[in-house]
């Protein structure tokens, strides 16, 4: 009861002495040498064990202690019998010198108590890591209700590590990621596409429009940038021929932070070549299907269908279905009216490629759930782009639309070289990210355009919004194991 009271800086210095009371009984805290264990839970079969303590019940002769290990939860006996022969193991070490959050190693058999429960006797007990601070004491009833939880979301973030010890929810959800991860790969590298590396230190932050984070090469005397994209030099791997590449890339974007960004976020980014963004549109179903079919799970009252074909709708179409506006017609001063009558929030220097960005992501895209492809950009916001085949002034680009987010981003790919220039130095003049045309113009992917790159469709998948999909999390940090947060002073 005693240490019930303690203030937690008072357990922590309890913790501290019980330290040194056992280097001094020659109890090594944190051993170096090697611990086998043996997972095989079969009854009377000898087992090897090692986990973190999460309970313990001292009970005279007699102890139990409650370890977690990467299978989950096993109950360790502890009886004086065992250890009778080594003075002080049982009443002092392992009745007054271990706490929960210790790491220990068990060394005995399986049984099952009076109580059916699967149990170890253990025969010989180690400490491997002793546990310098108390551990948050999460608890469950018997309907599954949680008490004490460590649920302080800054602390969360901050304490990832402890996090995933008491919290098994968020350990699933990363358990969930790595999983889906690793479907991804093995889909597309059955389907032989190649999984390369591009740098993450660029000369030029190009292939998307964003406020890089800066750097400095001393050797080099240069300026670097952290990627904002890989786009361009996954074309360039077109160009030199190889037909079907992806990449995991770790992208950086100094921007603002909220429930769907965070500045360094994981995109995954695949090239085929001689295909347009139609049959792109069908590779997206097929595989978030696939996806969808293994790991999906209900999105507050109600299931995501990833049954192809998914719903369809125009750029266009869209804003005048949420706004009641047709403005496909309309010019850029109609257009910034228009924003002023239904409310959204624009400044004097966007331009109309702008406007029609924050007309959209600030009142359509919350508003659609189920899996919906929005295509046929215009031209305007689509840089990267080829114009539409069919219809002035746009481009073949679509957006895919789940859950209200932005989860992917498809073209059919400009490989024009001489077009491609023009909107690059348009992009300049409209954005001013930048003071010169150096700075943004990546004139090596310009050159590698006219040696010639094959028709092709391209796409981005938000990995980081997908686990939040399958994993039903409302906020990025809860999908990263490590966010972004500001330093404690």
């Amino acid at each position: 009861m005693l240490m019930r009271s303690l203030r937690i800086y008072d357990q922590d210095l309890i913790r501290i002495k019980k330290l040194k009371k056992l280097k001094q009984i020659n109890i090594n805290p944190y051993p170096s040498e090697e611990y086998p264990i043996n997972y095989n839970y079969k009854n009377n079969k000898k087992v090897i064990v090692a986990g973190r303590i999460i309970r313990i019940r001292i009970m005279g002769k007699a102890s139990f202690i409650e370890i977690k290990d990467k299978e989950g939860l096993i109950q360790i006996y502890i009886s004086i019998n065992n250890f009778d022969t080594e003075k002080n193991i049982y009443n002092l070490f392992l009745k007054k010198l271990l706490d929960i959050g210790d790491i220990i190693w068990v060394k005995g058999y399986l049984f099952k108590t009076k109580t059916k429960k699967i149990s170890v006797h253990a025969k010989k007990i180690n400490l491997l890591s002793k546990c310098l601070h108390t551990l948050p004491n999460v608890k469950k009833d018997k309907s599954g209700n949680t008490f004490d939880s460590f649920s302080n979301n800054e602390k969360r973030h901050r304490m990832k590590y402890v996090d995933l010890i008491v919290n098994d929810e968020m350990k699933n959800v990363f358990l969930t990621r790595i999983q889906i991860i690793s479907f991804i790969r093995n889909y597309l590298n059955q389907r032989n596409y190649l999984e390369v590396e591009t740098p993450i230190l660029q000369s030029i932050p190009g292939g998307a429009i964003a406020r890089p984070f800066i750097t400095y090469h001393n050797t080099l005397k240069s300026t670097f940038y952290l990627r904002i994209s890989n786009e361009l030099y996954l074309k360039k791997l077109l160009v030199g021929g190889l037909e079907k590449v992806y990449e995991f890339s770790r992208n950086f974007r100094n921007e603002g932070i909220d429930k769907n960004h965070n500045p360094e976020f994981t995109i995954l980014e695949l090239y085929i070549a001689y295909k347009d963004y139609y049959w792109m549109m069908k590779f997206t179903e097929k595989f978030l299907q696939k996806i969808g079919l293994k790991f999906s799970q209900p999105v507050g009252k109600q299931y995501l269908n990833f049954i192809s074909p998914f719903k369809k709708i125009t750029f266009f179409e869209a804003i005048k279905i949420y706004t009641g506006f047709d403005i496909s017609n309309l010019i850029e001063t109609e257009i910034r009216k228009i924003c002023k009558e239904i409310n959204v929030n624009i400044d004097n220097k966007m331009k109309k490629g702008q406007l029609l960005d924050q007309i959209f992501s600030q009142k359509c895209e919350k508003s659609i759930i189920q899996p919906t492809f929005i295509i046929d950009f215009p031209i305007e916001m689509s840089p990267l782009a080829k114009k539409h085949r069919f219809k002035n002034g746009l481009s073949e680009r679509y957006e895919l639309i789940i859950n209200g987010v932005e989860i992917a981003n498809s073209y059919s790919e400009l490989n024009d070289p001489i077009d491609q220039l023009k909107r690059f130095k348009r992009q300049i003049q409209l954005y001013n990210k930048v003071e010169s045309e150096n700075m943004l113009i990546d004139k090596d992917f310009i050159l590698s355009l006219e040696y010639g790159m094959p028709p092709c469709s391209g796409i981005g998948f938000g990995i980081d919004r997908l686990i939040m999909l399958f994993t039903n999390q409302i906020n990025i940090q809860e999908v990263l194991l490590f966010s972004t947060l500001k330093a404690l002073h």
